[in-house]
């Protein structure tokens, strides 16, 4: 997190509570902004430079022009040396201080390392790929994993000395362990050098979301993309397609690593890749087994589909893996007692953001607050661990949830519920 704050959450409340954070979808709460003055020394500002005195000396002065005056030279001697004596402590002050401010400073770009050497068996050429908005430091370790690299402090040397901290670019290369560093910091500079077609999609991200990166990595036009990813275009190749609302794929774009080769590719070839994927990950899943389970523990029908959606809120709300069985069990439990689901990332998928107080009175499908029961599509592409997590839901009576920092409060009752939201915002 960029600060100290809590993070606090708006889930599954009798009303709308305000929520921060940075992740996806999380609705902003306004926070308290601190000021500060800066002071300059010397004249006060606003106020008329002191005038020279001219013409008549003060007592002081003549007082201290004549003690001057009557210094025997030992004393004046004495004096320079222990002027010239400050004055190189105060160099040598200053340059600590310079030494100090560079090494925060290199620290911050390329963090602090102990293990930042190891053999390397040089000339073998492997295929690395930079993801988008990776740092100095991220570059160096994906190096270092490659075996392209075997000194990361002699790397950020390099970089530093090519001035490339952030002109590096990102996407696949084609590399020789062992490289030279400076043919290598100018080939990350100078941009992919790999005719094979590879492209790393996270877990949790939309439609929309997996278009653009397929824009910018592989160069397909992220409308042809949109317009091609329509469950009607795939539905007699791919059976699970059958129940998808919206005609959207919204939820099947698997989040992974993909390798094209070096053939011209199509938006068709690159979505039909990430539905085999999905397909292959959900095989060994039983889902009829586990939504009779859900029948019969809840009393709520779920269809292969809407596991995949309650999957998908899962994945946007949980901050680790094992909230996301838990948030499973909130999700069930409020759908058995018939209340809205409350929750913002569903309104978050509409705004494409953080979600207000204001949005959360926005007539939409996916607003849960205003709405009953599941939104009509997932809200993004859930890992297997959230789907998982959807087939098989915790034993609890929770059925409310507050993020703070670094964790989910759960609640049985809405009183509980309204004390962690104190304990959390005091």
């Amino acid at each position: 997190m960029a600060d100290n704050a809590r993070r606090q959450g708006s889930h599954f409340s009798g009303q709308a509570q305000p929520r921060r954070g940075s992740e996806p979808f999380r609705r902003e709460r306004p926070r308290p902004t601190s000021s500060g003055r800066t002071s300059v020394r010397g004249e006060a500002q606003g106020q008329p430079k002191r005038a020279r005195y001219q013409g008549r000396v003060s007592e002081r002065t003549a007082r201290a022009t004549q003690s001057a005056h009557h210094r025997t030279p030992g004393e004046s001697h004495e004096r320079r040396t222990r002027h010239r004596w400050v004055g190189v402590v105060l160099v040598v002050v200053a340059l600590v201080a310079v030494g100090g401010v560079g090494l925060l400073a290199y620290r911050h770009f390329f963090g602090s390392r102990q293990d930042d050497t190891q053999q390397v068996q040089s000339g073998q050429q492997v295929s690395v790929t930079i993801p988008e908005g990776s740092d100095a430091s991220s570059i160096a370790k994906i190096l270092m994993d490659a075996g392209v690299i075997s000194d990361s402090s002699a790397f950020f040397k390099e970089v530093q000395s090519q001035q490339a901290e952030s002109s590096m670019k990102s996407g696949s290369y084609d590399l020789m362990t062992g490289a030279n560093l400076s043919e290598l910091v100018r080939q990350l500079v100078a941009g992919p050098n790999s005719t094979s077609k590879r492209i790393t999609l996270a877990e949790g991200l939309t439609v929309t979301q997996t278009a653009s990166k397929v824009e910018g990595t592989l160069g397909i036009s992220s409308d042809d993309f949109t317009n091609q990813a329509k469950a009607s275009n795939y539905v007699g190749d791919y059976a699970f397609l059958s129940g998808a609302g919206n005609d959207s794929l919204e939820g099947f774009l698997y989040g992974s690593t993909y390798d094209f080769g070096d053939t011209e590719i199509s938006a068709d070839a690159v979505i039909r890749a990430m539905l085999d994927q999905y397909q292959a990950n959900v095989a060994s899943l039983d889902f009829a087994t586990a939504e009779a389970s859900i029948k019969e523990k809840y009393g709520v029908t779920v269809s292969d589909y809407d596991i995949l959606t309650i999957a998908s809120i899962i994945e946007r709300e949980a901050l680790t893996d094992d909230d996301r069985a838990k948030i499973a069990s909130v999700l069930y439990n409020r759908l058995k007692a018939g209340m809205a689901l409350q929750s913002d990332a569903t309104m978050g998928y509409v705004t494409g953001g953080s979600v207000t107080a204001d949005d959360l009175k926005t007539e939409s499908p996916y607003n849960t607050y205003l709405n009953k029961g599941l939104p009509p599509t997932p809200i993004c592409s859930p890992s297997l661990a959230s789907i998982k997590a959807a087939l098989a839901p915790a034993d609890t009576n929770y059925y409310y949830f507050w993020i703070t920092e670094s964790e989910h409060v759960f609640s049985e009752t809405y009183e509980e519920h309204q004390k962690a939201i104190a304990n959390a915002t005091q």
